[in-house]
């Protein structure tokens, strides 16, 4: 596995560490904003590999070996594959560092990962290099910009866009804990969104284990 691209001294802009409910009420109310705007009109959609072995909604997450933009102090964890973290539900998301929509989104993760980030894990993963929208360096850069501090990542497996039947970016997978896909989501998503999808996901986890 090639060495991790980290950050150094894994700094991260005090407007990034903001959680509060105020600032997560807000964004529930006005969604993506004017961000959506751009999401709507940006959607990026790229042929892909025959998606006949692509997963969907109650098949199993295809495992894949990943690396982190962060170092293991910054997020918890050290890089390695998307079974090490089953035992936890998973909000995998892929994006890529020239994606406009993937940019318009991430603050809404930002801000679900200050609050939730106990209760559920989020990890994005770049696949630019595979789509033709940024390579490691725009992904890195991007992080930097917006002060994203949620596990992020890459992974040097081509299959993993066509196995998770990835046909526009952004692309989000809800992941139930035993490694089962609950929803898949193409296209950028809003607070609301993200807030009632993993609702959806927790429910259906509290039931599963009732």
């Amino acid at each position: 596995m090639a060495k991790a691209r980290r950050r150094n001294g894994g700094r991260i802009s005090g407007a990034a560490r903001q959680g509060s409910q105020q600032q997560k009420n807000k964004l529930m109310k006005n969604g993506l904003g004017a961000a959506a705007v751009v999401a709507v009109v940006a959607l990026i959609v790229f042929a892909v590999a025959s998606s006949s072995s692509s997963s969907g909604e109650g098949a199993r997450a295809p495992d894949f070996d990943f690396q982190l933009y962060q170092g293991a102090n910054d997020v918890g964890f050290p890089e390695g594959s998307l079974s090490s973290l089953h035992g936890q539900p998973i909000i995998l998301n892929f994006w890529a560092g020239l994606c406009p929509p993937c940019r318009a989104e991430m603050p809404q993760f930002q801000a679900f990962y200050n609050e939730f980030q106990d209760q559920i894990m989020l990890l994005g993963i770049d696949i630019g290099p595979f789509t033709g929208l940024g390579s490691h360096d725009d992904a890195d850069a991007l992080l930097r910009e917006l002060g994203v501090s949620y596990p992020a990542g890459w992974t040097d497996d081509s299959s993993v866009p066509r196995k998770y039947g990835v046909t526009g970016m952004p692309t989000t997978v809800f992941i139930k804990s035993d490694g089962e896909i609950f929803r898949k989501s193409v296209g950028a998503i809003d607070a609301n969104f993200l807030a009632r999808a993993t609702q959806d996901l927790l429910a259906a986890e509290a039931v599963e284990g009732s």
